[in-house]
């Protein structure tokens, strides 16, 4: 039993929580994520760009991932914030349809991302636009 609960302990241990991530608030995802280049890890691998600009736009291009073959590959559309979540709404993907993400710390450069709907992943902070 002892052995039981000191594996279960080291497992949760291991694994990032929104409970031990801190959570971005509006203030620094405006000075962290606004005005930057953020790299969606892709679940077959690879990373999908979005470009968060100063103007309150967002854009996005997937033809490096291929998915020109499902989607249309770029899109273009606006960001805002909201309570502390980033908001974003493309013209076409997701059928133009608005969502919000909680974002939380993982490391330095890196984000987990919680969308309104409840699916989640994880994203690095890469370069000023």
């Amino acid at each position: 039993m002892f052995r039981t609960a000191i594996a279960i302990v080291a497992v949760c241990a291991a694994v990032p929580s929104e409970a031990a991530a801190e959570r971005y608030r509006a203030n620094e995802i405006k000075g962290e994520i606004v005005g930057r280049r953020i790299f969606l890890e892709a679940p077959l691998g690879g990373e999908f760009p979005l470009n968060y600009r100063r103007s309150g736009s967002v854009d996005g291009d997937g033809e490096a991932l291929g998915l020109g073959r499902f989607v249309k590959p770029k899109d273009t559309g606006t960001w805002w914030i909201q309570s502390d979540r980033l908001c974003q709404q493309f013209r076409t993907w997701y059928d133009g349809r608005p969502m919000c993400f909680e974002l939380y710390r993982v490391k330095e450069k890196k984000l987990k991302w919680i969308r309104n709907d409840g699916k989640t992943g994880i994203a690095r902070i890469g370069p000023e636009l």
